[in-house]
């Protein structure tokens, strides 16, 4: 309900109707954050059935007066957001981190990565995809650079974008701290990838394109606890 777009004291009044003691709106927003840490800590070890092409850039955030970066990788064939963090530099350390994860989520199945005109990513992606087409003629992996004032930046991204601005351009920032920020932007790709259906790919979500396996696993789960429960 929270990432669909429904407030913390709007939660609270529907859940209200169920629960009349229900916890204080501010207990669902440590819900939200503690959770969405806990299932990251699954959903970060997944590998994905990728395409050839990855699409890496940065959203400007301002939390508690000063600028900080949600930077994101996305896969452009199943819309699967393959990395992300939210950080308060975009320093060589913070996007090679990133990228690096990028590159453990698809292994060798990536040919293309597609960036803005940000100075650092030569650097970054020499660091995480071995990516060096300046002193190599056939690299297995290709930097194309794109400039939005130039020639406009892929739409595939910028409709991520959106669907994040939507949600986060109503919270009137993050008045918190960095690690709940990076927790609630965490579970916003865990929504993403997992919850939302996508028109762009049959209306499916971006897991089930991406590890169509995942689901007869967690139906296989499913099902033994429903054999469990009958024997109990």
């Amino acid at each position: 309900m929270y990432y669909a777009g429904m407030s913390l004291r709007k939660i609270q009044e529907h859940l209200q109707m169920f629960a009349p003691k229900n916890s204080h709106h501010s207990a669902i927003y440590r819900w939200i954050v503690k959770y969405a840490n806990m299932i990251n800590t699954l959903t970060d070890n997944l590998q994905i059935q990728s395409g050839q092409e990855l699409m890496s850039d940065e959203m400007e955030y301002h939390r508690l007066g000063e600028q900080n970066w949600f930077v994101d990788v996305m896969d452009t064939e199943t819309r699967f957001m393959v990395a992300s963090d939210y950080m308060k530099s975009r320093t060589i350390e913070n996007l090679t981190r990133v990228l690096k994860h990028g590159k453990f989520a698809t292994g060798e199945q990536v040919k293309i990565i597609r960036t803005d005109g940000l100075k650092g990513y030569p650097r970054v992606l020499r660091k995480a995809f071995g990516v060096n087409n300046k002193f190599k003629i056939n690299p297995k992996v290709q930097h194309n650079i794109v400039i939005a004032s130039e020639r406009g930046f892929n739409h595939k991204i910028e409709r991520l974008h959106n669907t994040i601005r939507d949600r986060t351009k109503i919270m009137r920032g993050f008045h918190g701290s960095l690690e709940s920020a990076k927790a609630i932007m965490k579970g916003m790709e865990i929504y993403y990838n997992f919850i939302r259906k996508h028109q762009g790919i049959d209306n499916k979500t971006p897991q089930q394109v991406a590890i169509p396996t995942l689901d007869l696993g967690v139906n296989k789960w499913l099902g033994l606890i429903k054999i469990s429960n009958s024997l109990i």
